[in-house]
């Protein structure tokens, strides 16, 4: 299974916005958020649809900046499953470059006990 998950960078989107940094670039958390965002759609269609995934660990190395008007895709992969434990390896590129990459891991849960 794979998903993917798309963005142009916005100055709400940097590091200044987000109070992680003082430069004007691509936040790490919004990347984060990216990444996450594509292992959600790597199982979208994997799931009972009574059941979503929370995440639960992320290990990200984020590479290179990005500037605002930067359009980046970032990728996830299904590496293993094991119980109810997702573990995905993701990759995020601005076109030119590989700027992040990662591992992401997600818990299956049923929507109405977790929420």
């Amino acid at each position: 299974m794979q998903g993917r998950a798309t963005m142009i960078v916005e100055e709400s989107d940097t590091a200044i916005a987000l109070g992680s940094g003082d430069v004007d670039v691509l936040g790490t958390p919004r990347l984060v958020a990216l990444c996450e965002e594509a292992t959600v759609d790597a199982v979208a269609d994997g799931i009972a649809s009574d059941q979503t995934t929370v995440g639960i660990r992320v290990e990200l190395d984020h590479l290179a900046p990005s500037h605002v008007g930067d359009a980046i895709v970032a990728t996830a992969h299904v590496e293993s499953v094991d119980g109810s434990r997702l573990r995905f390896s993701v990759t995020a590129s601005d076109g030119r470059r590989e700027i992040g990459r990662g591992v992401v891991t997600r818990a299956v849960v049923d929507r109405e006990r977790f929420g």
